[in-house]
């Protein structure tokens, strides 16, 4: 396959959803399998709905991800410029005018008020109808198909508020074949005729979206199965503009659903049962609002790219754990599933541990050194660090848990578990700490195995079971039951550091 082209096309209203991100995924995969371009283009045409600071969020997300775009508004050099919606308002102008003067879109000058007079009195005879504008109420509207030539003309003259709505045909089988869900049919009666261009001058998605994907000469669109409904309206566009064999290809996504499987996810499923649903922090300009990313909870891309791809896909292999390259090589459309999938954040846990356990010490250390120096430790060493992420990364889910894990190397617990230790805590072993702390200092080779004999050899000279001493001896170094071998830990720390906590915990005791 030559020249693939495929897009991302978000409104910058807000944070990017998980589903959004996965729809930027699969666009981007399939791009990269062929050998083809990602594009990225701005829907803002919705200037009601704009915010300031969203665009830049989505490109931070997806540069994030690693699936940075080739053409975009934040590319030099791409011969597709502007890629903002708002910035092409003349060439779609340009467009509906031609729709217009070609008999496929009208003007139509209701107002509001007369609008929702028609919604109210559909209501009143039928209170589940719903008001259509389509070729059954077209001609008892105030639009151009029932006005003269002259009417419309002074209208326009006198700055009469007006809308371009496209012209639905009547009684026709609207068919399109999607690559994944195969042959769909629609009724063109049951679709209404749907605004173009706004009484602003700004197109409406679905003039703006085929305007700007044959112009793009995208081959591949990727999008949600919400917009299924649109597909008769702009399968209609690209006829009646003349482009119907330059029409791209597309592809309608299952939906990410809740947990229970009970409707599409969305950002309040996320707050109410305790997980983010946006790729990064995102900061409600009007509220204040924060609502956590992925990335700050502490996520690496790699496992959250791997996980939305899992979301709606299969590889055909046994595993679940692929990087981005070997993504691009698996990926196709014939094992994206038709039905949604359910987000289980435990599972997506579950891919972030694995990845962190799989991810070598030195790509981890940038990551882990912010975190403790966040925390205010200082790091002398990188290939110390370097030594300790290797001994706890198999322990730590999220990125933030390596501050857990490793701040006992650089600093003495702020707090000590003595609970955990109480219970079974006897003489004999207060007695064997202290003569353990006598007998480490005499140890000239302070490392693991020489640590490892001597605390055995106690334990065996006081006949007192090692299992029985090594919890409490964990505590003592680590705070809590937690962390790598205890020996480590003590080599790791040094002599003194070892004997300083042994003593802090048996005063405590």
């Amino acid at each position: 396959m030559s020249n693939v082209r495929t897009r991302f096309a978000p409104s910058p209203t807000g944070g990017l959803h998980l589903g959004g991100v996965r729809t930027a995924l699969f666009s981007y995969l399939y791009a990269k399998k062929h050998k083809g371009q990602f594009v990225l283009r701005i829907e803002d045409t919705d200037q009601n709905r704009y915010v300031e600071g969203a665009e830049q969020y989505i490109i931070d997300c997806l540069t994030w991800c690693g699936i940075a775009p080739d053409e975009g508004p934040h590319v030099e050099g791409g011969e597709h410029h502007p890629y903002r919606q708002s910035e092409r308002k003349e060439t779609y102008k340009q467009y509906a005018q031609q729709l217009v003067d070609a008999g496929h879109a009208y003007y139509a000058f209701d107002t509001q008020e007369e609008l929702e007079a028609k919604r109210a009195e559909v209501k009143l005879h039928n209170e589940h109808g719903t008001f259509q504008y389509d070729s059954t109420n077209r001609l008892h509207l105030n639009n151009s198909l029932r006005l003269t030539s002259d009417e419309v003309a002074k209208l326009i003259n006198e700055g009469v508020p007006y809308v371009i709505r496209i012209k639905m045909p009547e009684n026709e089988l609207i068919t399109f074949q999607d690559m994944i869900r195969g042959e769909i049919s629609n009724e063109s009666s049951l679709v209404d005729d749907k605004v173009l261009l706004k009484a602003d001058g700004m197109p409406t998605y679905h003039l703006a979206v085929v305007v700007d994907d044959y112009l793009m000469k995208i081959t591949h669109a990727f999008r949600g199965e919400e917009w299924l409904p649109s597909a008769p309206v702009h399968i209609k566009l690209w006829e009646y503009l003349g482009w119907k064999n330059e029409m791209p290809q597309w592809a309608h996504l299952p939906l990410i659903l809740k947990p229970d499987g009970n409707g599409k996810l969305s950002k309040r499923d996320g707050d109410r049962l305790g997980f983010p649903v946006f790729a990064m922090n995102w900061t409600d300009p009007k509220t204040n609002e924060l609502a956590t990313g992925f990335k700050e909870l502490g996520f690496l891309p790699e496992a959250f790219i791997n996980l939305l791809a899992m979301l709606g896909w299969s590889s055909g292999e046994e595993k679940e754990l692929f990087s981005k390259e070997e993504l691009i090589q698996l990926f196709s459309m014939d094992r994206v599933h038709k039905g949604g999938a359910k987000f289980d954040f435990e599972k997506a846990k579950w891919f972030n541990h694995e990845w962190i356990k799989h991810q070598s010490a030195e790509l981890l250390l940038n990551d882990v050194k912010a975190i403790l120096v966040k925390h205010h430790v200082e790091i002398t060493s990188d290939e110390a660090l370097c030594s300790i992420i290797s001994l706890v990364k198999d322990r730590c889910t999220l990125l933030g848990d390596f501050y857990t894990q490793c701040v006992y190397f650089y600093e003495s617990p702020k707090s000590i578990e003595i609970e955990a230790i109480q219970p079974k805590w006897n003489e004999d072993k207060k007695n064997f700490f202290v003569k353990i702390q006598s007998l480490f200092n005499d140890v000239s080779d302070w490392n693991m195995n020489e640590i490892e004999t001597c605390f055995k050899h106690l334990a065996t000279e006081m006949n007192i079971k090692v299992g029985e001493l090594q919890l409490p001896f964990r505590v003592m170094l680590v705070g809590g039951k937690f962390g790598p071998g205890v020996f480590q830990i003590a080599e790791m720390i040094g002599k003194e550091n070892t004997i300083a906590r042994i003593n802090t915990t048996l005063n405590l005791l």
